[in-house]
């Protein structure tokens, strides 16, 4: 069943780009956007998280944090990361088991590939709730950030 608005956020532990643990619980208290996209270095994936650096003073001000999730290595994701100047956390879901739990798997991508990430957005109030899902077939449609944006801005 597809997560909704006011469901508990599924837990999650990942590896970040620097090879550390980061865990949903690290961003309690926080209002949190967490964005999964599908593969680093492909055109809308770099598109997607290049816009999300260009505004990430917006998201500053609504006193957000940013995560975005793949099934990339964390090398790969670290060499992403250095390459676009991203300021905000890469993780691994090279087990594909949180991108299962939040609905964001693609069961086969292009090329056939099988088990990569849909691109997603959710925004996570700061008691771990859900109270924005979008989570897009289509791997190039980028997500409404208008709508992250203003479901950021309804959080007291």
């Amino acid at each position: 069943m597809a997560l909704q608005n006011g469901q508990k956020a599924p837990d999650f532990t990942l590896f970040n780009s620097d090879k550390k643990e980061v865990t949903l619980d690290s961003y309690a208290g926080r209002k949190l956007v967490v964005l999964f996209f599908p593969l680093a270095f492909s055109s809308v994936c770099t598109a997607e998280l290049c816009e999300m650096r260009d505004n990430i003073s917006t998201y500053g001000s609504l006193d957000a944090d940013v995560v975005a999730i793949s099934v990339d290595s964390p090398y790969t994701l670290a060499r992403f990361k250095d390459d676009q100047h991203l300021p905000f956390q890469l993780l691994s879901d090279f087990n594909k088991d949180v991108s299962t739990a939040y609905g964001a798997l693609h069961e086969t991508f292009s090329y056939n590939m099988r088990g990569v990430s849909k691109r997603a957005a959710f925004v996570i109030d700061r008691e771990g709730v859900i109270r924005y899902v979008e989570v897009l077939e289509n791997p190039g449609k980028i997500p409404n950030f208008q709508a992250v944006q203003d479901a950021l801005q309804s959080i007291k």
